[in-house]
């Protein structure tokens, strides 16, 4: 299939799965008049890739699952490489929000003095 029938299929877009390619996340062939020209496979692989960066992974992190990109995921036991990566990527992920949390109450404590009212914290 070419590109502009995987990225229909797989809900993304020409540019990402370029951008993809050049990272070593998936691979195409080329046609005789240079067009990319990817596998049935190719698919569920840029599901996968998808699915981990909507995890919050980067793409690379993603390079550390290229083993089990082209099947079912989740279905494995995750790899103690996997799991450090993932660990990793939920401490960058907290640390984040609570920086945030922070801005938010300091935020909260100028709006209060200026207003004399009392902002309470969103649960």
């Amino acid at each position: 299939m070419q590109i502009g029938e995987l990225a229909a299929k797989t809900g993304t877009t020409p540019r990402a799965l370029r951008h993809y390619e050049q990272a070593g996340l998936i691979t195409s062939e080329r046609a005789a008049n240079g067009y990319r020209v990817y596998d049935t496979g190719a698919a569920v692989r840029v599901r996968n890739i998808r699915h981990l960066l909507d995890a919050g992974l980067t793409l690379d992190d993603v390079r550390v699952f290229l083993p089990c990109l082209d099947g079912d995921v989740t279905a494995g036991p995750a790899s103690a490489t996997a799991l450090r990566v993932a660990a990793e990527r939920l401490a960058v992920m907290d640390a984040r929000i609570a920086a945030q949390v922070a801005v938010r109450d300091r935020l909260a404590t100028v709006l209060s003095q200026a207003t004399g009212t009392h902002m309470r914290p969103v649960a």
